[in-house]
């Protein structure tokens, strides 16, 4: 059996108001370029109560087509997808750093087997 793909903790509240909400991978993806908040969809979806709001999906397209001048993202990504961009660039990074270190501990460790003790002053007698 394949292994799930991690997906960090930053993007479930995105993917659980993607199921909650019935909103296609599009509409997360104006949402959060918006700078929305998935903890306040429901605040955004309350139509029971207040009939005059938009329905949430009108209501993301209304705001993105106001902020950014077109209709949809030029290209749509899943939350899957994005997340694992994510977690490889993450990786990505990590072994960078780690070579980083690896050859800033060669360079230190070369420095010093390039100076001798019996070349530094100090073990040399002024006499």
């Amino acid at each position: 059996m394949a292994k799930k793909p991690r997906i960090p903790h930053k993007f479930h509240p995105w993917i659980d108001a993607r199921k909650k909400f019935r909103l296609s991978d599009a509409h997360i993806q104006m949402a959060r370029e918006l700078g929305l908040s998935p903890k306040r969809f429901a605040k955004y979806a309350d139509r029971k109560d207040q009939p005059w709001k938009l329905p949430l999906t009108e209501f993301i397209e209304v705001q993105y087509q106001k902020q950014f001048g077109k209709h949809r993202p030029d290209e749509v990504k899943t939350m899957e997808q994005i997340a694992a961009d994510h977690v490889a660039k993450r990786e990505a990074r990590k072994r960078a750093n780690a070579k980083a270190a690896e050859e800033a501990t060669e360079k230190t460790t070369t420095a010093d087997t390039l100076e001798s003790p019996d070349d530094s002053p100090s073990s040399k007698d002024p006499t």
